[in-house]
């Protein structure tokens, strides 16, 4: 005789829904109908791959022989990035803070949230083109333009990092009369410290790859060394450019990767190397 818990289960408890499927029908006749619309055929694609496999071929050797140019282009990049990066975060903490509604009055999340929803509605070409025209080519229109991405990031991921946190130690602070910037300091930051470092490194690394796109409209970086190498069908350089631009990339992942472990795991210097060490040789032994 079945237990009522047994007789209470439905006939098929696996059922599965019809809209899964008819969305995906949906998906599949939108992408034929924009590629029709688009005029995406394959012959173009064919004649696309064979433009790419000639363009390509141009590209190497790569030309490094103006490396003095290619040099100030990345530092200019670098500093565009790291200048960025700085005063986006120190801005975006306060932004951040205002907009979580966990802490804060309605009065000052909606303005806060405002400003965040603003710095992050246009892509930070768009709003170089912005600066360049308002303080003119060079260097400041990047940096003014990465700090504004840079406040609607960090100060969205903040946001919901704080929104996200325990009540409980918030309360207990709270509980033996201790002021706002007290709850701050020990009830908030040590619950979102380390995500907030992985939000830094995380936008320093893509204002890393921007710098290199901003400088295209004119506002500074190797990107205006980029576009005028196209510009001139100078492909070789367009190669050294572009494998400088990786390289930069990497040394900046490297540096957040251990920057994360320092402030995230307690690691020393001497750990971070060390563990790098110990994974080059795991990585030799395997491939003994």
């Amino acid at each position: 005789m079945s237990s009522p818990a047994v007789a209470a289960l439905p006939a098929d408890p696996f059922r599965r829904s019809p809209w899964p499927r008819v969305a995906m029908v949906a998906l599949v006749i939108y992408v034929i109908y924009a590629c029709a619309q688009l005029e995406v055929s394959w012959a173009r694609v064919e004649i696309g791959l064979e433009n790419a496999g000639r363009f390509f071929a141009r590209l190497f050797p790569p030309n490094f022989s103006r490396w003095e140019l290619l040099v100030k282009g990345l530092q200019e990049s670098l500093q565009i990035a790291v200048l960025a990066s700085t005063l986006g975060i120190v801005l975006a903490l306060p932004i951040g803070l205002c907009a979580a509604r966990n802490l804060m009055p309605s009065w000052a999340t909606w303005p806060a949230r405002f400003i965040i929803v603003s710095a992050r509605s246009f892509h930070p070409v768009i709003v170089a083109i912005l600066f360049v025209k308002a303080v003119g080519f060079g260097a400041l229109a990047g940096i003014l333009a990465l700090t504004l991405a840079s406040i609607g990031f960090i100060g969205k991921l903040f946001t919901e990092a704080i929104e996200e946190i325990s009540d409980k130690e918030v309360e207990a602070i709270r509980a033996t009369g201790a002021s706002f910037a007290s709850v701050l300091a020990f009830g908030v930051l040590p619950q979102v410290f380390s995500r907030f470092i992985g939000f830094a490194t995380y936008q320093l690394d893509s204002n890393l790859r921007n710098s290199t796109m901003v400088g295209i409209v004119g506002a500074g970086g190797v990107g205006g060394t980029l576009f005028a190498a196209f510009q001139r069908f100078d492909y070789d350089y367009v190669c050294a450019i572009l494998i400088s631009i990786i390289t930069l990339i990497m040394i900046g992942e490297v540096l957040a990767t251990g920057v994360r472990a320092i402030f995230i795991g307690n690691a020393t210097l001497s750990d971070v190397f060390r563990r790098g060490g110990a994974h080059r040789r795991e990585m030799h032994l395997e491939d003994d």
